[in-house]
């Protein structure tokens, strides 16, 4: 699991990978920590940071994730990619990536396309989906991925790409000690309300064990 910044950990994912079995290893970029060989790995979790993919010059560590991840979908092994991992995931796969019309923050919803009700994944949560939002880049779709998800200020929200790479620009992983961990972080006057959250933790903790499902699976 790659982590490049302190407040963007793993956490719904830590209790949905515990109760599955699956031993995890936390890779913190912004500490130097180094890449294990994908081919090794039974899945790559890609988290979010405030940086963007195009900001090489202060963090170099970009081009190469974005080479190992790469390396990881060639190599037919499962990938999640949230925020900044989602953009990773589309430059790696040949997309763009680019400033949206401003930044989206906070408790909200996406709307899942035709393809994506009937994705393994985030299919079963029916037409529209809660979310957390905080992101001010967006991507295009990757060629030959499918668009899953899309929203009213950004229309490419989520994607997959062959049978077991996801792009998730949204949050579903959000849980209490994240949020505590976000809120210094956040603009002036933007908070999370607890009863939107609550009904986001429900919606990763069946989203992300499907995907863990799918993975093992795979």
């Amino acid at each position: 699991m790659a982590q490049h910044a302190p407040h963007e950990g793993p956490g719904l994912l830590t209790d949905v990978l515990a109760d599955a079995g699956v031993e995890t290893r936390v890779l913190r970029l912004d500490h130097g920590d180094e890449l294990p060989t994908p081919g090794d790995l039974g899945g790559l979790v890609v988290m979010g940071g405030a940086m963007g993919v195009h900001d090489v010059d202060e963090f170099p560590w970009l081009e190469t994730e974005r080479r190992w991840i790469a390396e990881a979908v060639r190599s037919d092994v499962p990938v999640l990619g949230v925020c900044l991992g989602a953009q990773q995931l589309a430059a790696a796969l040949g997309a763009s990536v680019t400033t949206g019309p401003a930044p989206e923050i906070g408790v909200g919803e996406v709307e899942l396309t035709v393809e994506g009700r009937a994705d393994p994944v985030l299919g079963p949560e029916g037409e529209r989906v809660q979310v957390v939002h905080w992101h001010g880049d967006t991507f295009d779709i990757p060629p030959g991925a499918v668009h899953l998800a899309s929203g009213a200020r950004y229309s490419n929200q989520a994607f997959r790409y062959g049978s077991v790479a996801y792009g998730l620009q949204f949050h579903v992983e959000l849980d209490d000690a994240m949020a505590a961990a976000w809120a210094p972080e956040l603009p002036v006057g933007v908070t999370l309300d607890i009863e939107g959250r609550r009904a986001v933790e429900a919606v990763g903790r069946r989203v992300l064990s499907r995907f863990v499902d799918m993975a093992r699976r795979a």
